[in-house]
């Protein structure tokens, strides 16, 4: 029996700025766009891994959440206190490159990590921090 992932979740406070960090600043394939009872949920995904898709979906997606709960959770995502993703890359330097030169934040610039990769992080618009990782050489 195979088990695969077929889908993270990231929240995000306003798509369209997502949208232009993760299509435009990472080169994420957008594959999905759905609203659905006031709300919004986009999938993008990587060409490399078709397979795999990440879903920018609203800081609390469930139509019964109380309003103090909303609050909540926005303020974690505004704090960048909600968890983010892990990317893998064969070149770490480039692609910090050209996240920072889309005006990406950055968290930390690439730097050979004592657990065998090469890693920088920034953080999206939503403030969710993303690292971008590349496998150290054996």
């Amino acid at each position: 029996m195979d088990i695969t992932l077929s889908q993270a979740f990231i929240a995000v406070d306003d798509h369209d700025k997502a949208l232009a960090f993760y299509r435009d600043a990472l080169g994420l394939e957008v594959r999905n766009d759905v609203t659905f009872e006031g709300m919004r949920w986009v999938t993008v995904g990587s060409p490399a891994q078709p397979d795999v898709e990440v879903v920018l979906e609203p800081p609390l997606a469930d139509p019964n959440a109380s309003p103090a709960d909303r609050r909540a959770v926005a303020e974690l995502l505004a704090k960048g206190l909600l968890r983010g993703v892990i990317f893998r890359t064969d070149d770490v330097d480039a692609v910090f490159e050209r996240i920072r030169a889309a005006g990406g934040e950055v968290l930390q610039e690439p730097m050979d990590q004592p657990y065998g990769v090469r890693d920088c992080a920034f953080r999206d618009p939503a403030g969710n921090m993303l690292r971008f990782n590349q496998p150290g050489k054996q």
